[in-house]
């Protein structure tokens, strides 16, 4: 099946991820895969298509500006994105939605092409709408549903999210739970020299943006508060608008070292097979797939019930805190994980197995292929009925 997959490949955050492991394991499973995506088109060819190291057709969408949270397209990227189509001919459209205008403009576009148009869905949300952000999220749903019901069909990943579509008016026919997945193999429990390296006992991590609603400063003031001696250190893995006043403010003399954004996935699997602990306090997710690797990794995790975060962890596989009061949770939770191996290794052993049940990348894939092959034999099937009454309709009249 020939795939048109339109996603991200930077600036690097969660959606970037899920493109990039989707992707690569379509085309595993001999699968063809179109890259669409919103880049500087550096080659100056005229029709926006490179190759990419997979040798997959990548077409360069133009665009005023973007970010790891939405992206503003020009006017010629609509007809790029048209005219590629056109061209390459693909059995149905993937959108890993960027946030985008163009995402309220896929539908008509693929209609008029004939297209099956599948969503995934990212925007995290809090269904107990409990705070600020949770709100506004709430909006960002109800823009879209009007749109995501003209879709073929929309991947979310948890029960609560299909139920929030459904009730702003999204059919609930065309909204497919599929839950993120990781690549057990590659994410697995293994030696890492790191501990060694920063001279630590015990290691906490927290990987991601460092964003407001990643709810980062609670960990941070928490971690200050608990006063852990120099061999208990906190990892703080990644980048984003807070990062620099939050760095001024908590530093190496609390034991916590700021690592910036790590490319290298090598590098960030080490981090998490030294992790002791994993920690995400954020206010609102979707499925945290950082998250998902550090269970993989083996690691006690902690995490809010923001998005499907709480599922994930639910009925013994980690710690699940509310996204109110944060701070003081945390605050006695930390010293108990730093102080009880025993529950690390208990938490983390049930972190990986909870992954191995629910949530490897093979299911993922599975899920995705039953999907792709019901949309396009849907359409099919509507096409073929809707040219049997056209032909039907041309036939003369017999008393």
């Amino acid at each position: 099946m020939h795939i048109a997959w339109l996603g991200k490949k930077s600036p690097f955050c969660g959606n970037v991820t899920y493109g990039r492991e989707i992707t690569t394991a379509l085309l595993s499973h001999n699968h063809q895969v179109s890259f669409l995506h919103f880049a500087a088109d550096k080659s100056g060819s005229k029709d926006n298509q490179q190759k990419d190291s997979t040798q997959s057709p990548e077409v360069l969408l133009p665009f005023f500006y973007k970010s790891q949270v939405y992206t503003i397209p020009t006017l010629q990227a609509s007809k790029v994105f048209m005219r590629s189509l056109r061209e390459l001919k693909p059995d149905l459209v993937h959108a890993s939605l960027t946030l985008s205008p163009l995402d309220f403009l896929l539908p008509e576009i693929c209609e008029e092409l004939d297209l099956p148009l599948i969503a995934t869905f990212h925007p995290p949300f809090d269904s107990k709408l409990r705070n600020f952000k949770s709100s506004t999220q709430y909006l960002t749903y109800q823009l879209y549903a009007p749109f995501l019901a003209r879709y073929d069909s929309t991947i979310v990943f948890s029960e609560i999210q299909r139920d929030l579509l459904v009730k702003l008016g999204v059919p609930s026919a065309k909204v497919a739970i599929i839950p993120n997945g990781v690549d057990e193999q590659k994410y697995a429990p293994g030696t890492s020299s790191l501990k060694y390296q920063l001279r630590a006992k015990k290691l906490f991590v927290y990987q991601g943006r460092i964003a407001t609603e990643k709810n980062v400063e609670s960990l941070l003031k928490a971690w200050k508060q608990c006063k852990f001696p120099p061999d208990c250190q906190l990892l703080i893995v990644g980048d984003g608008p807070l990062r620099a006043s939050l760095q001024a403010a908590y530093s190496s003399e609390q034991n916590i070292i700021w690592l910036g954004f790590i490319a290298e996935e090598k590098r960030r699997i080490d981090i998490l097979r030294a992790a002791d602990v994993f920690i995400l306090p954020s206010l609102v997710e979707g499925l945290s797939i950082s998250l998902l690797e550090a269970m993989a990794c083996g690691a006690a995790c902690i995490a809010t019930d923001a998005g499907a975060d709480g599922e994930v962890l639910n009925e013994g596989a980690g710690a699940v805190i509310d996204t109110q009061d944060v701070t003081t949770q945390l605050k006695t939770l930390l010293p108990l994980f730093a102080q009880q191996p025993e529950i690390n290794i208990i938490l983390g052993n049930k972190a990986r197995q909870r992954i191995l049940e629910r949530y490897t990348l093979s299911k993922n894939i599975s899920q995705l292929e039953q999907l792709y092959t019901k949309v396009t034999s849907g359409k099919h099937l509507a096409g073929a009925m809707e040219l049997r009454i056209s032909d039907s309709s041309l036939k003369p009249f017999n008393n």
